[in-house]
């Protein structure tokens, strides 16, 4: 029973904190639809099962089978996720480049993270230290990746509050950075 609740607390939690984190990015309709998934039986079942509370379950689940299904079906059908935007052509793999409001919500999502699975060890800088750590395994545009880059950069350099505000100045655009 443990599980379930620190599953349904860690949720939750990252849940609410994206749906703010994305208000504030004017990403309205994002916030409240930001992963409606994880309350699916097959994302819950991965959750209740391999809950450790300090990451996340999908890791876990991944090291034991090599694969995840709840990972499988949360990427799916979230847009926020670089992994959705994998699509296959005649030369095979390729990354499509992602929409810049999902790349924004990616943003929220990644420091939301950052900040519930570390607690007090948060920084500005712990959700770029997290991209960096995984980007050389990872099959993302040349654009999105750059974007993701300079969000994460520019919250390391000057804080949540500045890169919020960064951000909003550019939603009037339709989120087109100049980097």
């Amino acid at each position: 029973m443990n599980k379930v609740i620190g599953h349904l607390r860690t949720i939750n939690r990252h849940k609410m904190k994206v749906t703010q984190l994305c208000f504030r990015c004017h990403l309205y309709k994002q916030g409240i639809l930001h992963d409606l998934s994880k309350y699916s039986y097959i994302e819950l079942k991965t959750g209740f099962h391999y809950y450790q509370g300090f990451r996340s379950p999908i890791d876990a689940e991944k090291e034991e089978k090599g694969y995840s299904l709840g990972w499988l079906h949360h990427k799916g059908r979230n847009k926020h996720h670089w992994e959705y935007w994998i699509d296959v052509g005649k030369d095979g793999l390729y990354a499509c480049k992602m929409p810049e409001n999902y790349v924004v919500e990616m943003f929220c999502d990644r420091v939301a993270a950052s900040m519930i699975y570390q607690g007090d060890a948060y920084t500005d800088h712990s959700a770029l230290d997290y991209y960096n750590q995984g980007r050389s395994r990872i099959l993302i545009h040349e654009e999105t990746d750059r974007l993701i880059l300079h969000l994460l950069q520019y919250l390391a350099d000057n804080g949540l509050d500045a890169t919020i505000a960064y951000i909003v100045a550019h939603k009037k655009s339709g989120f087109k950075f100049d980097i």
